[in-house]
């Protein structure tokens, strides 16, 4: 199950669980799309995977299998 991490690790940009703005590769890194189409040119940085719009979550679901709290981007 996708965690649907909170932010852009790049940026720290708010992602939240229903955002179209979010972006992800295949180990979950978590970019959002104006970093992914803009310096990342669409590249993980971490893994060299390529990013892909991440998938929402119907709100139903959310109540028992919720996002992830868990922040990566800068502080």
């Amino acid at each position: 199950m996708l965690e649907l991490r909170p932010d852009c690790e790049r940026c720290g940009a708010d992602l939240p669980p229903d955002s179209a703005d979010a972006r992800i590769c295949s180990f979950e890194c978590t970019f959002c799309a104006a970093c992914v189409d803009g310096p990342l040119d669409r590249v993980c940085p971490n893994c060299g995977g390529e990013l892909q719009p991440r998938p929402t979550r119907e709100s139903h679901l959310l109540e028992r299998f919720p996002a992830s709290t868990d922040r990566k981007g800068p502080q």
